[in-house]
């Protein structure tokens, strides 16, 4: 799934409301209610969810390795290593 294949309310959402989302429909769907179309929508919108989250996760991360601050105090552009 490609960021240009997600839906447009989607991709207007930020990162936190999109997760918040995401949650719900998990718990729906664990839930085991409802009809078995509801669940399948309910199941590609959370694909969609989590294409987005992990998007906005990705730019977050690049932002970031951006600002990391060198030994002597100057910004430097090197990836931040996290283990």
């Amino acid at each position: 799934m490609t960021e240009n294949k997600i839906p447009t309310d989607i991709k207007k959402l930020s990162f936190e409301v999109a997760l918040s989302q995401l949650e719900e429909i998990v718990r729906e769907l664990e839930s085991g209610r409802g009809a078995l179309d509801d669940a399948i929508n309910a199941y590609a919108r959370g694909a969609h969810l989590k294409s987005h989250c992990e998007s906005k996760l990705k730019d977050a991360q690049a932002r970031i390795d951006k600002i990391v601050v060198g030994a002597e105090g100057a910004l430097g552009a090197e990836p931040a290593v996290y283990e």
